[in-house]
């Protein structure tokens, strides 16, 4: 074999996550039934979605000063790699190696752009169970990503 030949064999799977308990579903759900067969480290995605600061220009009878605007900011990136931790450490404790990875930007895209980026075999994502007029209007991640991503996308749905 080759000299890299086996890293461009690995299935790379990848479990895009937020705060919502279908994604924390989604990730319990792939650790009970593809631990066995994750050949690198499973990758935990989280997208920061871009903030609309209007209601702080509302707030502030104006244009929100930049201080303001950076602390809303810093306090998602905090929230973000404290649910991005979290995750990690609930796949440590099931003996599985995680990779975590946090960007910005609109989630439906960031997720099918992260997917070619870290060349991703299989995608996972938690159903936020919205229903049919919700998705018509409001639009759906899963759905998007099930028709965009590069890779095979599979949603987990919790049942009950």
């Amino acid at each position: 074999m080759a000299e890299g030949e086996g890293e461009r064999t690995k299935k790379r799977v990848m479990v895009a996550i937020d705060e919502s308990e279908c994604s924390h579903h989604a990730l319990e759900w792939t650790l009970a039934n593809l631990r066995d067969s994750l050949s690198s480290p499973l990758l935990i995605y989280t997208v920061q979605p871009l903030q609309n600061v209007s209601f702080l220009a509302a707030a502030s009878y104006g244009s929100p000063p930049p201080e303001l605007i950076r602390s809303v900011q810093e306090y998602q990136q905090k929230v973000s790699l404290a649910l991005l931790e979290k995750a990690k450490e609930i796949c440590s404790e099931r003996g599985v190696v995680a990779e975590t990875i946090t960007e910005m930007g609109d989630p439906k895209e960031a997720i099918c752009q992260a997917v070619e980026k870290f060349d991703v075999s299989l995608l996972i994502l938690g159903n936020h169970g919205k229903g049919a007029l919700q998705r018509a209007f409001l639009g759906s991640v899963s759905n998007y990503c099930v028709h965009n991503a590069k890779c095979p996308v599979l949603v987990v749905k919790k049942s009950g």
